[in-house]
């Protein structure tokens, strides 16, 4: 269910990747050019170039080591539908993030927009967990830990950004302003202990309740998780933007 909110941090690697200044990049990393007529598969084969070094992290490139990927806390509230759930999850692990797999990319220069497609054999997230609410009007509350796995998963996502003038550089800078994602998860297994104050009964009952109805849920809570990912990308990534000017992250 709360894939979605760990992805953006590896589209927001893939998206930003040559955003440093030359000097600054390791032996390699292959840097691409905006006027790279094959851009778009230079770009690629500079992210399959860095795969295998993501997961210890890349200090120079501001990438933090991503196995496991580490997320302080995500926070849902949703009441449309079938679906009514307050929900926080913090301390959250995630696995096999840089395992994934870069179809494509597609860059275009002049309306400032990426789109990626990416395939993800697994991810696996444990977190702390707080809950309340209604699932397919079944009550659900608890306070635990959360085990998630989630298999071949489709991403397709879309970067839109916007140039502006710095005042701190006098420079043209890039910055994002929307981020869209669409996921598309083959199976789920989740797992939350402590579900009902400890009742075992309920909670193992609930726990297949969940995974029966997994896709359900999932698509209800899909537009709260996608706002959320999109504010959090968005601060993430300006404040690594807004330090390079637009020649510097991809030179002509």
């Amino acid at each position: 269910m709360h894939i979605s909110a760990h992805i953006f941090t590896f589209l927001f690697i893939i998206s930003a990747f040559v955003a440093v200044r030359t000097r600054d990049i390791p032996l390699f990393v292959k840097i691409c050019h905006r006027n790279d007529p094959n851009l778009n598969e230079c770009v690629k084969q500079s992210i399959n170039s860095l795969r295998p070094y993501l997961k210890t992290g890349i200090p120079a490139l501001q990438i933090p080591p991503c196995e496991p990927l580490h997320v302080p806390q995500i926070e849902i509230s949703e009441s449309v539908g079938p679906v009514s759930v307050r929900s926080t999850y913090t301390d959250i692990e995630v696995q096999g993030g840089t395992s994934f797999i870069l179809k494509s990319v597609k860059i275009d220069i002049d309306n400032n927009r990426i789109k990626l497609k990416l395939y993800l054999p697994c991810l696996e997230m444990n977190a702390h967990y707080n809950m309340e609410g209604k699932i397919l009007m079944m009550p659900i509350n608890g306070n635990g830990l959360a085990h998630g796995n989630f298999t071949d998963i489709d991403v397709i996502a879309t970067v839109q950004g916007e140039r502006y003038q710095s005042r701190r550089t006098d420079e043209t800078h890039y910055r994002v302003t929307d981020f869209y994602v669409d996921l598309d998860v083959g199976q789920a297994n989740i797992h939350l202990d402590n579900l009902f104050n400890g009742d075992d009964t309920l909670s193992n009952a609930m726990n297949l309740f969940l995974n029966d109805n997994w896709k359900i849920v999932t698509a209800e809570i899909k537009p709260a998780l996608e706002n959320t990912i999109s504010e959090i990308f968005k601060t993430f990534s300006n404040k690594f933007y807004s330090k390079f000017p637009l020649d510097t992250l991809l030179p002509p």
